[in-house]
Order: C-alpha cells, then sequence, then structure tokens
C-alpha cells in the first residue's frame, strides 16, 4: 500500500509506460550523450500529484540499466510528458528511489 503522495511499489511496466519512455528517449540521449539501440521499460513507481510523477527503470542493453524520472501533467493542464532527470549505470536488481536531476 503506497502512502498518499508518496510513491507507489515498484510494478512491472506497461505499454503506457513504455510509451511515456518513448516520448522522452530523444531527450534521453541528448543528456546521456548516448544513441540507445535497446530502450525497453520495464520497471516503474509513480506518484499521483497535481498529475503523476514516474521513476522509470529502463534497460538499454547488455546488463545496463538508467533510471529515469518523468512527470505528466493532467489532460485539462494539456498532458505535457516532461523528462525531469536520468541516472545511468544501474543494474537489474537496483531499487527505484526518487531522485532529483
Amino acid at each position: 500500500m503506497s502512502v498518499l503522495g508518496g510513491f507507489s511499489e515498484t510494478k512491472d511496466a506497461t505499454k503506457e509506460i513504455q510509451k511515456l519512455c518513448d516520448q522522452v528517449k530523444p531527450e534521453v540521449e541528448k543528456e546521456t550523450g548516448k544513441n540507445f539501440k535497446e530502450y525497453v521499460a520495464v520497471k516503474y513507481r509513480e506518484q499521483i500529484v497535481a498529475g503523476a510523477n514516474f521513476l522509470i527503470k529502463v534497460h538499454v542493453g547488455g546488463v545496463q540499466y538508467i533510471h529515469l524520472s518523468v512527470s505528466e501533467a493532467l489532460p485539462c493542464n494539456g498532458g505535457a510528458v516532461e523528462l525531469n532527470g536520468v541516472q545511468e549505470n544501474h543494474t537489474k536488481d537496483d531499487p527505484l528511489v526518487p531522485f532529483l536531476k
């Protein structure tokens, strides 16, 4: 059970989460200076606020994973998807924890 305003437990990624990742991929590649051939969302946590914040674990090949911090505005506010941060050099087993840019 998640705490009100806190992040949910870690869940398996869905098609909707992959879609969010795909939307921010160009910005992720620009920020990391890398072009990812493999880029598959595997796990995520969400926080419902005035919109939603997501922590997403993305498999980028071999044993390499990155963590993304992404926000999505409410549809009535335009529904914009924004990349808030990227952390590189994660493993499959690293927990998804909130982080600043």
